[in-house]
């Protein structure tokens, strides 16, 4: 049940992140769109952050009432459910992030992001089918 976030783990399946700054070059990012994007990244990792680490110590909770033999059906429940709220807020943070972003992009920089990250693959990732920018 050991979980981490996708700043520890960067295979994890929703990543946190934004267009990554190693691909402005790629994509042709002027200044402008390059400092907007970084203000968007600083601000998704002002949010996420937290709430990964309010995951991480939910996870552990669980983890630690499995150990000590004190889990119960109902403990079980409560902590799934809340869980569960939390990996939503998670993803919802992660996502508006990912439109926001899209705003900033012309359409042939988020056709060359959706290129490089992918999505334009015949095989599936396991990132592709959560959020494809366009």
């Amino acid at each position: 049940m050991n979980s981490t976030t996708q700043f520890e783990c960067p295979n994890c399946a929703a990543k946190y992140e934004v267009v990554r700054v190693e691909l402005a070059d790629q994509l042709g990012l002027s200044a402008e769109q390059k400092a907007r994007i970084q203000t968007l990244f600083d601000s998704m990792k002002a949010e996420a952050v937290p709430l990964g680490e309010r995951l991480l110590e939910q996870e552990a909770a669980l983890d630690q009432q499995f150990a000590n033999h004190k889990i119960t059906p109902e403990r079980l429940k409560a902590a799934t459910a809340a869980i569960g709220v939390t990996q939503g807020k998670l993803q919802e943070t992660h996502l508006k992030y990912h439109l926001e972003t899209a705003q900033i992009l012309t359409p042939s920089q988020i056709q060359r992001y959706s290129e490089l990250r992918g999505y334009g693959s015949t095989v599936p990732t396991q990132h592709q089918h959560q959020h494809n920018m366009q």
